[in-house]
């Protein structure tokens, strides 16, 4: 099957990209990603394990520092502006 031949650019249109309109997860996109990175490995299960730990870490310590805030807030409330 041939590829169809492009229409020629209106004029005034040089055909340089203003703005990139690749997207992530798109099946195209990820093959042109996977031509730029041909030596990337997969992680090994030891990484893996090691990196969805220290991402559950982060999240607990976001989920902390929101606890302790609405916390204060609300011990303020009862003890100071409430009073």
């Amino acid at each position: 099957m041939a590829r169809q031949k492009r229409p020629p650019l209106p004029e005034g249109d040089d055909g340089k990209t203003i703005a990139n309109m690749d997207v992530d997860g798109m099946p195209w996109f990820l093959e042109k990603k996977n031509q730029a990175e041909p030596g990337r490995e997969p992680l090994s299960p030891e990484q893996l394990r090691q990196y969805r730990f220290a991402a559950v870490k982060a999240g607990l310590l976001v989920a902390l520092v929101f606890g302790a805030a609405f916390g204060l807030f609300i011990a303020f409330c009862d003890f100071v502006w409430f009073k």
